[in-house]
């Protein structure tokens, strides 16, 4: 295992990175770095010797976090930022359809699985998960929740037992 960043490389997450219960002062889950952070490898280590982690400090937030490899890219890479995050919950703009017929209407939630920036064609597309359905769907075709909420559109209200 040979580490691809040195000591001072400046460096980009490429993914959320939220506390997995080794981040003092933080609850576990709680965002630490939003994707798109830029910082400088501070150290390198290994876990579970089949691991590279970096800790790489964010200047901006004032944080050091562990990183695996694959979670960083170089800074100078190009990058798309995103309007919206893995977990996120979003909601259809358009009626999106499969094979010809119809499966989400205009305002169904979802959840964002998958945040894809890699085709400069496309732009930034999402694997979102909608009732019963997984889509690839582009980003102009999705709200958030504050604008659904203003066009009168909600989130389903869970079924009750009688």
């Amino acid at each position: 295992m040979n580490p691809i960043y040195d000591y001072g490389d400046e460096v980009r997450v490429i993914r959320n990175v939220r506390n997995d219960g080794s981040f003092p002062g933080k609850d576990k889950g709680d965002l630490l770095i939003r994707r798109g952070q830029t910082g400088h490898v501070r150290n390198i280590g290994t876990f579970l010797q089949d691991q590279i982690i970096y800790t790489v400090h964010f200047i901006e937030e004032d944080l050091q976090v562990g990183c695996r490899e694959e979670e960083l890219v170089p800074a100078s890479d190009p990058w798309t930022p995103s309007l919206f995050e893995s977990r996120e919950k979003v909601h259809s703009r358009l009626a999106l359809s499969l094979r010809g017929e119809i499966v989400v209407e205009p305002g169904t939630l979802g959840e964002v699985l998958k945040v894809n920036r890699d085709d400069p064609e496309t732009g930034v597309t999402y694997h979102i998960l909608f009732p019963g359905h997984v889509l690839a769907v582009p980003e102009q075709a999705l709200m958030n929740q504050q604008e659904a909420a203003a066009l009168g559109y909600r989130e389903p209200e869970h079924a009750t037992a009688d």
